[in-house]
């Protein structure tokens, strides 16, 4: 199933100007050593659609325990980030969405998190992240209300886009912006424009200082460069976009012509 994207098509640099990209970037101060250390911000990028954003987001603060930061939560549509680097989420093929499913069960088993498949999936989550946005007047809704979301998706066994149980969350939510206004339209498509230039290709992605950390199993690496790993401090980061290209391979990937 091929999600069909409201983002795709989106100039860059036209949404771009709507927003400051949300992201720290290191300054020289004078200020003396004894002030105190800078709080390092993270940008989360998330769809409602993914499992494995579920977990992450449910793990993160036990994942970052004992660590000073601060995190926006920016809501983007998945199927726009596959449609640009011309992917297929992990869904749309038949072996790996039966294993994508069995592992997310199992994860989430290991990491103590309630998930209840629900009733059909991949769905159209529009409707969804369009809410989320709509909770907030500048489109970055809070914790509490991904976690609403996410549970409405994740936890129930039910189907996620259903019109009455959508109209329900929405009420509860009470958002601040109408779902259906141009406004809220064009903040969902910023995030994800702003999360490709920021070369986002899945979610759940964080970034912090420009840096990309994906999925699940980077929140250790996430962890240890907001505690100042010294594997951070060496040229390995930039060494791994230095590795060169030895083959390629011609795809042509189902759906996303």
């Amino acid at each position: 199933m091929t999600l069909t994207s409201a983002a795709s098509g989106v100039s860059l640099g036209s949404v771009l100007k709507l927003q400051q990209y949300c992201m720290d970037t290191s300054q020289t101060s004078d200020t003396p050593s004894t002030s105190a250390p800078r709080m390092p911000s993270i940008v989360c990028y998330l769809d409602f659609i993914s499992p494995y954003a579920y977990l992450a987001f449910e793990r993160l603060p036990e994942a970052l325990r004992g660590v000073s930061y601060s995190v926006r939560f920016k809501p983007v549509l998945f199927a726009s980030l596959l449609k640009h680097h011309g992917q297929l989420g992990p869904a749309e093929i038949p072996a790996k969405r039966d294993w994508t499913y069995r592992q997310v069960m199992w994860l989430a088993q290991q990491q103590n998190t309630p998930l209840k498949m629900p009733h059909s999936h991949p769905f159209n989550p529009l409707n969804l992240l369009r809410l989320a946005v709509a909770c907030d007047d500048a489109g970055t809704p809070n914790r509490y209300v991904c976690e609403t979301i996410f549970r409405h998706v994740w936890t129930s066994g039910e189907e996620a886009s259903d019109t009455a149980r959508l109209a329900a969350l929405s009420a509860q939510l009470a958002p601040v912006q109408d779902l259906a206004s141009e406004c809220v339209k064009e903040q969902l498509k910023a995030h994800t424009a702003e999360a490709l230039a920021l070369g986002v290709f899945g979610v759940p992605t964080f970034v912090v200082d420009g840096k990309v950390f994906w999925g699940l199993d980077s929140l250790p690496m996430l962890r240890d460069y907001l505690l100042g790993g010294s594997w951070f401090a060496s040229a390995a980061w930039d060494d791994a976009s230095a590795v060169k290209v030895g083959a390629e391979r011609m795809l042509v990937a189902r759906g996303l012509s």
